[in-house]
């Protein structure tokens, strides 16, 4: 198993600690010079807190540091514009995705401001999303702040 793949399966343990706890399966890690540093999941329904995303709650608890430019974040969902606008913000370099069908995020938006963006197309992380989405598309369609059809 390669790192990247190492790392995308201590992310999808966060976002099936969410999925378990009744939220948004959503998880992500950083890592710097192949360490841990944080570790977060996506705690919207959890703490009523609409910005409480996977990725934001992952670098809260990485907490302060005067440089994000040699952390990886490892997400199991491409980022919405909140979670992309706090990578391109910190100068968080490289971003390493599970999975952009469910949710196309902003992978485009990441490379144009020079992030290196590396999407697995993790069949985890895919299920686990298509099975949340099917069961509660309420929440789904809350969290990604858009209208149901």
């Amino acid at each position: 198993m390669s790192d990247h793949q190492s790392f995308m399966r201590m992310a999808l343990e966060e976002a099936r600690a969410s999925y378990d706890a009744g939220g948004v399966p959503v998880g992500a890690v950083m890592v710097e010079n192949g360490e841990v540093i944080g570790r977060g999941h996506n705690r919207r329904v959890q703490d009523s807190n609409p910005v409480s995303h996977g990725e934001t709650d992952c670098m809260k608890n990485a907490g302060r540091r005067p440089s994000y430019s040699s952390v990886t974040l490892y997400t199991t969902l491409s980022p919405c514009m909140m979670c992309t606008g706090t990578v391109i913000q910190f100068g968080i370099r490289q971003v390493v995705i599970g999975e952009d069908q469910n949710f196309s995020g902003n992978v485009e938006l990441l490379r144009e401001r020079g992030v290196d963006v590396l999407v697995l197309d993790d069949a985890e992380c895919k299920a686990l999303m298509s099975r949340f989405i099917a069961e509660c598309p309420d929440l789904w369609y809350e969290d990604i702040a858009e209208e149901q059809d």
